[in-house]
């Protein structure tokens, strides 16, 4: 910026400075009546001067953030991120410096300092003028995205990466809207915490969002499922069953896996979007449900499509507004935290630390399974572990048990079950308790001991 440059940003500074401050004497400086300009917004909201002092703010603000000492003349980047500077100068971008310029609307995705630690908020910045167009203000609306944190919290959508704020971004917005989204992602990216994200951003958050694991479904379970069905309407049908669409009504339809609806179920799948409506199992009522759309696949709708294995108009029916998340390799940045808030999962009444040499392998790893497979990394690593602190030595042993399985898988050639077999084994064989093995394979003990029982396995 030029000398001339910043003598006028500042000249325009000190007359805003001024407009404002005319404003607030000419009400008597009375506090509530600047507060009251906020209460309009069902979001938490400030007021903010053009030099970023709060003057202002709403009880949303108050409840979500917490009360401000005014009459300490607060900075917003002071307040919201703990700079001594305003955020372009602490290498970020800056809403209100960027409306200042643009004099218009100006959003940004942030990572705040709130009561529960850092959250990711989303961040609208709005000029506010007279009427002979001088700026008098700029009234800045938080809203924080559902489920998602800067550090290791209780949230469970975690990641500073450039990659992952660009997704968080987009689910900020179009979980305001009520569009038909399609998650797109790696098995593991987490689409069913993008989904809930979604749903509790959007303004159907007091209602249900409901999810069909769509995957193994026969057209008979997955019309039951979706529809309900009526006392009688087939065999082993002995009482009335809602189906999940009058369960999601008001709220959100989750479809996991959606690229594996039967295609004779497409068709009704497609109606029920196009008019509301449907019919359960053996019943002659045409019932209406009003929800909000969410599909998730790991698989390439749009090349389903040409190979003719998924309607081209149920496509273009739910494709509205498509999301990618990204897999653990775009977004290595994130794994050092991903792994903490993991381990804290895993095992939350331990303590444990992770080496930076463990770290670094972690980050080195390519997971096809992402955020699923690493979980089941840590889980073992808390296993192996001989003390609080993993090192390298035991996460290079977990890798190596992935490795060793994959490789007699691969050179044995072996089905499915077979390949289960040999991975139960090896498990067993390692740890030698069933609980252990059950932790690892992500299994509860009654399911190992049912695949044992099937497969006639000596116990150890």
């Amino acid at each position: 910026m030029t000398l001339s440059q910043s003598i006028a940003k500042i000249g325009k500074i000190i007359t805003i400075f001024g407009n404002y401050m005319n404003i607030i004497q000419s009400d008597g400086g009375s506090q509530s009546t600047l507060s009251a300009m906020l209460e309009g917004y069902d979001c938490p909201a400030i007021l903010v001067s053009a030099n970023y002092e709060i003057l202002a703010y709403n009880s949303e603000y108050r409840e979500a953030f917490g009360a401000l000492e005014l009459d300490q003349r607060p900075n917003c980047y002071n307040v919201s991120h703990g700079y001594n500077v305003p955020c372009d100068q602490a290498g970020e971008s800056c809403p209100l410096s960027a409306a200042l310029v643009s004099q218009r609307k100006e959003r940004v995705l942030h990572i705040h300092q709130t009561p529960h630690g850092k959250e990711h908020v989303d961040v609208e910045m709005l000029p506010i003028f007279d009427d002979q167009r001088q700026l008098l203000f700029f009234v800045e609306l938080l809203r924080p995205v559902p489920l998602a944190s800067g550090n290791v919290a209780d949230q469970q959508m975690i990641g500073t990466s450039q990659a992952f704020l660009k997704m968080l971004e987009v689910i900020s917005r179009v979980g305001q809207s009520d569009v038909s989204v399609v998650l797109r992602g790696e098995s593991g990216t987490g689409k069913e915490l993008a989904a809930r994200a979604i749903h509790m951003a959007s303004t159907r958050s007091d209602n249900p969002m409901v999810t069909l694991e769509c995957s193994g479904l026969t057209d008979s379970l997955f019309e039951s499922e979706l529809f309900g069905h009526v006392k009688g309407a087939f065999t082993g049908a002995q009482f009335n069953k809602p189906g999940l669409i009058e369960q999601a009504n008001g709220g959100t339809l989750f479809l996991d896996e959606v690229a594996d609806i039967p295609l004779p179920m497409q068709v009704k799948l497609l109606r029920l979007l196009e008019t509301g409506t449907y019919r359960p199992v053996g019943s002659s009522e045409i019932k209406n449900s009003n929800f909000r759309l969410i599909c998730a696949s790991h698989k390439n709708l749009a090349q389903m499509v040409d190979q003719a294995s998924f309607r081209q108009d149920l496509f273009y029916r739910i494709n509205v507004f498509p999301v990618h998340l990204p897999s653990l390799a775009e977004r290595r940045d994130d794994i050092p935290a991903i792994a903490k808030s993991l381990i804290h999962r895993i095992s939350p009444d331990q303590t444990w630390q992770l080496t930076q040499s463990a770290v670094e392998r972690l980050s080195s790893w390519h997971y096809k399974g992402n955020i699923r497979e690493l979980r089941n990394v840590l889980a073992r690593a808390t296993v192996l572990a001989e003390t609080h602190v993993i090192d390298l030595n035991v996460i290079n042993k977990c890798f190596d048990t992935d490795h060793q399985a994959s490789e007699n898988i691969a050179r044995d050639k072996v089905d499915l079950k077979t390949a289960e077999l040999a991975y139960l084994q090896n498990l067993m064989t390692t740890y030698g308790d069933k609980e252990k093995a059950a932790q690892v394979a992500g299994i509860s003990v009654r399911s190992l001991y049912r695949k044992l029982n099937q497969r006639d396995i000596k116990r150890l």
